[in-house]
């Protein structure tokens, strides 16, 4: 089937993705994995490259195309190098959305130029130790001070990915508490400095997968936010989340169809290589009903993916209709991924092969951004049950 999601201008940015990739990141990324994180330094140079500003409105410094497609084509050619762009992800995807949505003119003069450099890098702080998925649970407070000039921040944070490197944090916090009738009431967003007072980032969260991409704890004792930081309005926290969830839940969704497209690639080369009983793995029968049954597996997840990214770009993805994409596009990667690896044999579990990697990283899809039981739950209550 011919695939009509990308254009010239997608298809020349692919070309220097890959190029970027080849060059800058894969000699290198061996040593990331080691380490446990990108240096902060390859961040400039995906500002240099454009890749931050793709949707930051040129007046701010970037290139104001609206649209994920960009996004999609990082997606699918990081995954087919085995490669990641440490934790950045986070800071297009997740933090830019809540700016745009809710800085004032003020504060995106403030924000976004150092944001499309890479002079700033942004992580977003929501799940606390204890309360997982239940945000309305969260006990980070931030009290206005009695001048009134700030905010006094005090809590703890964890899983916050891109946490060591990150120069601003959106944090949410509570402002005021919850009433009988609304649990989700008065939670507040702020853009909080790393370099303020009582600001201190915890462990390096040691991971299964996404090993470049730096997870750390957060802890915040009496920080003082300037109320100029504050994002949207106060108490209207919770709904601001809700909001930004389809693109969220998308970008989990296209990110784990470009992973099983690229086992897929992997283990058709294995195969192909890989000697058995005098015959390339990939002459016996078994093989080729794997991968085909695999290629099916992620022919099926590109259509959803596709689907929803252009849904996501018209501003008609639905909260159920992004549920129902990671949903899908999640469990297919699992299978395929678990797949693809089992014709590498032994080979599959070393780190010195990609699908390993993958392997790990992919199974995390399954759990953040809400867990495949809450992507049913929101389902089946679109269907009316």
């Amino acid at each position: 089937m011919r695939r009509t999601l990308f254009n010239e201008d997608h298809e020349a940015f692919r070309e220097t993705i890959r190029a970027f990739i080849e060059a800058e990141v894969v000699p290198v990324y061996d040593e990331w994995f080691a380490a446990g994180q990108a240096p902060r330094d390859f961040y400039y140079k995906l500002g240099e490259l454009g890749v931050f500003g793709i949707t930051v409105p040129e007046e701010f410094g970037g290139a104001g195309i609206e649209s994920y497609k960009f996004e999609a084509v990082l997606y699918e050619e990081t995954a087919r190098a085995g490669v990641q762009f440490g934790g950045s992800g986070v800071h297009v995807l997740l933090a830019l959305p809540y700016i745009k949505m809710l800085a004032t003119d003020e504060q995106k003069k403030r924000y976004l130029p150092k944001f499309a450099t890479g002079e700033e890098m942004w992580a977003i702080a929501m799940t606390e130790p204890g309360t997982g998925s239940d945000l309305a649970g969260m006990k980070t407070t931030a009290k206005l001070s009695e001048d009134g000039t700030h905010y006094v921040l005090n809590g703890a944070k964890t899983f916050i990915t891109g946490g060591v490197h990150a120069d601003k944090v959106i944090v949410c916090a509570r402002t005021a508490a919850p009433t009988a009738e609304d649990r989700r009431h008065g939670i507040s967003l702020f853009a909080v400095d790393t370099k303020s007072e009582g600001y201190s980032v915890g462990r390096k969260l040691d991971k299964l997968g996404l090993r470049t991409s730096d997870t750390a704890e957060l802890a915040f004792v009496d920080v003082k936010v300037p109320v100029e930081d504050l994002l949207g309005e106060e108490n209207k926290g919770f709904y601001y989340l809700g909001h930004n969830l389809a693109s969220e839940r998308w970008g989990i969704a296209f990110g784990a169809y470009a992973q099983a497209k690229a086992a897929v690639r992997f283990a058709k080369q294995y195969v192909q290589e890989r000697t058995v009983f005098g015959k390339p793995v990939a002459h016996f029968q078994n093989t080729k009903f794997e991968l085909a049954a695999c290629q099916a597996e992620v022919d099926a997840a590109e259509a959803v993916a596709d689907r929803a990214t252009e849904a996501l770009d018209a501003g008609e993805l639905t909260p159920a209709e992004a549920a129902s994409a990671k949903l899908f596009c999640t469990e297919v990667a699992h299978r395929v991924i678990d797949r693809c690896l089992q014709l590498h044999g032994g080979y599959g579990y070393m780190n010195e092969y990609p699908i390993a990697r993958l392997y790990a990283d992919n199974r995390v899809n399954r759990i953040y951004g809400g867990t495949s039981e809450i992507m049913k739950t929101i389902i089946a209550k679109d269907m009316g049950l």
